[in-house]
């Protein structure tokens, strides 16, 4: 059984200021903690019920194990109905970002992105396009958020999402800076060639206005029906389709 501080430390990992202090988050259900085993990702327990059996994961690293009950597992889990594993990981450290680090590649610039189930769909959709990089400014909700964690459905185990001040980053840039906005060129006309950084922005107010100054190529998905606007996550998703088509060609 666990004890009361123990239930304590990993209930309290439901909110970001304890994920930073202990540099830990959790991550629930046999699929998604799967992922995280067999990725760079340190994952330090897995508290499970009987019922389960390591022999699930194909381990590639070493990890202790603590069964425990049902009823335990729901006193830390953030789902309605929790699962039969939740694992207790390691938040990465990541080196120092450089945008010459970012070159020949396309990465996400999040700027204000503020509903977790939006990332977490963002980090699965970049992960299915083959985007390994994401970049999120301060304000932007916290990638191991337990709801942003359980929406990228694994995902986030194969992409490095970065916290930086992207004033900053796209002030140094070497290489374009493309930007969802109105009034722009048509995305099925835009030429993307074969690196950048494709900015999108915050759910109600979309990209800031200090960062919508550093945008190089002003980008819009046409609107051709009477929806008033695109959620954040289509629209990135349609951004991606189109840079994928484009560097697969």
């Amino acid at each position: 059984m666990l004890s009361k501080s123990q239930i304590s430390l990993l209930k309290s990992l439901q909110q970001k200021k304890n994920r930073k202090t202990h540099g830990l988050f959790l991550v629930e259900g046999i699929k998604s903690v799967r992922e995280f085993v067999n990725s760079a990702y340190q994952v330090d327990t897995i508290y499970h019920t009987p019922a389960f059996s390591s022999k699930m994961l194909n381990l590639s690293q070493k990890i202790n194990f603590h069964e425990t009950s049902a009823s335990s597992l729901e006193k830390f889990s953030s789902l309605t109905t929790p699962q039969e594993v939740i694992a207790l990981v390691k938040i990465p450290q990541w080196p120092l970002l450089s945008t010459q680090k970012l070159e020949n590649s396309f990465s996400l610039v999040l700027d204000g992105i503020q509903d977790p189930g939006n990332l977490g769909t963002i980090i699965r959709t970049a992960d299915w396009f083959g985007i390994n990089t994401i970049i999120c400014s301060e304000d932007t909700v916290d990638a191991y958020n337990p709801k942003v964690v359980q929406a990228t459905m694994g995902s986030l185990s194969r992409i490095n999402v970065h916290y930086t001040n992207i004033a900053d980053l796209l002030k140094t840039s070497k290489i374009p800076v493309f930007g969802a906005l109105l009034n722009g060129n048509s995305i099925y006309q835009t030429n993307f060639g074969t690196q950048g950084l494709i900015v999108m922005g915050n759910e109600g107010n979309g990209i800031s206005p200090e960062i919508e100054a550093l945008v190089q190529q002003r980008v819009t998905i046409p609107q051709v029906g009477k929806a008033e606007s695109l959620n954040v996550a289509i629209a990135t998703a349609i951004f991606c389709s189109e840079v994928c088509k484009k560097t697969l060609k």
